[in-house]
């Protein structure tokens, strides 16, 4: 089993004098940090909020922000596939502008550290108009709610609508929203879905390729395959999240078994019929009252 180590008092205080490091912020807020205020390479460092022992490094891709854990050992720093015996050490890593990739093959070149501090102008606007547009209304009526950003990207194969050839695509994953474009390199996209029609999201083994997947619309099923089964399982995975966080968003609860599916190795398991009765999936069933929004994407 693994020792969790809390970080040293002398550790804290140098993250703290660290200009890119912004402490409790979460996954949610970084992102948005991130895809709003930054560019392709930006990055900053955090507090995991999975242990005491391990941190978040949160980069800007070309349109989304990933993330990868900074282990704190007891007496180093774990980046990748290096180890830092100080903080000072891993500064100078980064300073050297250091290319990483994960599972996606996707790399991405660390650049600009993205600062805790941003000096912005102090103008404040004067109210001028002020009443109210409910009454009879209490705080139990204030429910705070923002859609999650949730985004990734990366190449997958696409199968055509009408000639069911399959070409390469650069995806792109934001909100509730789903584009693909000829290439990285193309600004304009061939098409963008939205998921909250999607109905379903599941392997398949109906097109005799490996690690393929299909999204489920009412007009059209979309067949997709990634390079590796990794790859293939983290578009599964983050895509369901999506639709089962809509339905809950939306409806309180989720309405549907076949939105339910999501990874969890101890949960029973529901066999489904994608909508063109051409494949059949086993899947795991979570339910709304285990969903765990704060520490599954952390």
């Amino acid at each position: 089993m693994t020792q969790r180590r809390e970080p040293s008092a002398h550790l804290d205080e140098e993250l703290r004098a660290l200009g890119w490091y912004h402490y409790n912020l979460t996954r949610h807020a970084a992102e948005a940090l991130l895809l709003s205020n930054g560019k392709d390479g930006s990055y900053l460092l955090r507090k995991s909020n999975e242990r005491e022992d391990l941190y978040s490094l949160s980069v800007r891709g070309k349109d989304s922000v990933k993330h990868f854990h900074v282990e704190y050992t007891g007496t180093s720093l774990k980046f990748g596939f290096n180890e830092f015996s100080s903080l000072k050490e891993l500064v100078m890593h980064f300073a050297n502008q250091p290319l990483i990739g994960s599972e996606t093959g996707n790399l991405i070149v660390l650049k600009h550290p993205y600062p805790h501090e941003v000096e912005e102008p102090s103008i404040y606007e004067s109210v001028r108009v002020h009443t109210a547009m409910q009454t009879g209304r209490t705080e139990n009526d204030l429910v705070p709610n923002a859609p999650s950003l949730g985004t990734k990207e990366g190449y997958l194969i696409k199968q055509g609508k009408i000639v069911k050839n399959w070409k390469t695509r650069w995806f792109t994953l934001h909100r509730n929203e789903l584009k693909y474009f000829k290439d990285q390199t193309a600004t304009e996209p061939i098409r963008a879905l939205d998921l909250t029609e999607c109905s379903a999201v599941q392997f398949d083994y109906s097109q005799e390729r490996v690690n393929c997947f299909c999204l489920v619309f009412p007009l059209r099923t979309y067949y997709l395959c990634a390079k590796t089964g990794i790859e293939a399982d983290e578009w599964i995975k983050i895509l369901r999240w999506k639709l089962v966080r809509w339905c809950v968003l939306l409806n309180g609860s989720v309405p549907c078994a076949a939105v339910l599916w999501y990874c969890h190795d101890k949960l029973p398991v529901l066999e489904h019929t994608s909508a063109t009765g051409l494949s059949i999936c086993m899947e795991r069933v979570l339910l709304p009252g285990q969903l765990d929004w704060n520490t599954e994407f952390s």
